[in-house]
């Protein structure tokens, strides 16, 4: 018989926020309070949003992140009612995917309860710092920081190789263990009529090529260059439909950039979509799946569009090729410049039995069940808690 456990993950965005973490919290939580107990979600309150997740979700005061749209900033310190509901929760075990207010909530609890906690390193955080203090003295203080709060807690995991790699590279010198990503897309029995609706609806035609990005409309994930790489293959006659999905800071200077190259026939922006089945159409009717992004570990995205046999394109070298290999399971731009990356776009669609060969493969090699990973996750946890309890000698 399972343990059944009460545990606890943590994190400074969560739905309505769409992102990689927010997308890997919420199946932590769903398959771990399906399956293994009772799994509660701590994060800041965002104005208007109702929750209607099938497990618990706590939220704490919060005001909007200047520069960082449409991420808030929590101070739970101020919210007497959420302080009092989940210090009376008996956690087995917190997780944190943040180091900032919300990992520093589960370390409070951790050290309080006496409990373990596991931490997991999701982001280019010197990345994000220098963007937004502009000052590389100021980011590497701020990194120092986040690396003396994984210093302090039970295990570091990180989601890829290279995303340990950069742990070790910001100064992190204890041990790291790698716990994969998955996918929450399943291809439903009616997905050739989710296609044709979502055709429908953006008046595409059967023989239109479409390109697509999903993600946070960030500076950092190379957009910029996405769109240069579009207007490069404009330029030499393709013809394409590009769909932007996602949010985020940069978005009103893309969609400007894009005008300002006379683009906007062609590019359009969806903004966020919470609607699965309609994503899930989206990246099925998707010829090729565009993810120049330099900053990303292990994303989910890349995992989605291999969930119904769409390749990506990502630049060789990066953190988000990790699992790619050229012309079999996706394809590489091998320099990180607009007109290489239009280049290999029209190289790929080009040939299109090996387009359709590759997304094949990504589908039988890159794509995993978010329920496989969860049920290692769990096995994790039992191991980290008797190891706790052993070094604490708490029977």
């Amino acid at each position: 018989m399972k343990e059944k456990l009460i545990m606890g993950q943590f994190n400074d965005s969560f739905t309505p926020v769409m992102d990689g973490v927010t997308n890997v919290v919420k199946n932590y939580a769903y398959w771990l309070d399906k399956k293994y107990g009772e799994c509660y979600v701590a994060t800041p309150a965002y104005p208007g949003y109702v929750d209607r997740e099938e497990f618990p979700v706590l939220r704490y005061y919060s005001i909007p992140l200047k520069k960082r749209e449409p991420y808030r900033f929590g101070l739970e310190l101020l919210d007497i009612n959420f302080r009092s509901t989940i210090k009376k929760i008996p956690f087995d075990i917190v997780h944190a995917h943040c180091p900032f207010t919300s990992g520093a909530v589960a370390q409070q609890i951790s050290r309080k309860e006496n409990i373990p906690i596991v931490a997991t390193f999701h982001s280019k955080f010197y990345d994000d710092f220098k963007q937004v203090l502009k000052i590389d003295a100021f980011a590497k203080i701020c990194t120092r920081l986040v690396i003396d709060y994984f210093n302090r807690v039970d295990q570091v995991w990180t989601v890829s190789k290279g995303a340990a790699e950069t742990l070790r590279e910001y100064g992190y010198k204890g041990h790291v263990e790698i716990v994969p990503n998955g996918s929450d897309f399943v291809v439903p029995d009616n997905m050739d009529a989710l296609v044709e609706q979502t055709e429908q609806k953006l008046n595409i035609q059967k023989s239109d090529l479409v390109l697509l990005f999903v993600g946070q409309h960030i500076w950092q994930k190379n957009i910029k260059l996405l769109v240069e790489a579009l207007n490069h293959i404009t330029q030499k006659g393709i013809e394409y439909r590009m769909f932007f999905v996602g949010d985020g800071y940069a978005k009103e200077e893309l969609e400007a950039y894009v005008r300002e190259l006379g683009l906007e026939s062609r590019i359009a922006f969806l903004g966020k979509i919470l609607d699965r089945d309609y994503l899930r159409s989206l990246f099925a009717r998707a010829d090729l799946f565009l993810f120049p992004s330099i900053y990303d570990y292990a994303p989910i995205v890349i995992q989605e569009a291999a969930a119904v046999g769409t390749p990506s394109l990502c630049i060789a070298g990066t953190n988000a090729a990790e699992e790619i290999r050229d012309n079999i399971n996706g394809f590489l731009c091998e320099e990180n410049d607009a007109e290489s990356y239009g280049d290999r776009i029209m190289q790929i669609i080009n040939d299109r039995e090996s387009l359709k060969k590759a997304g094949e493969n990504a589908k039988k090699t890159i794509y995993r069940n978010w329920e496989n990973i969860i049920d290692e996750v769990y096995r994790r946890y039992i191991d980290i808690i008797k190891s706790h309890n052993k070094k604490h000698r708490i029977s």
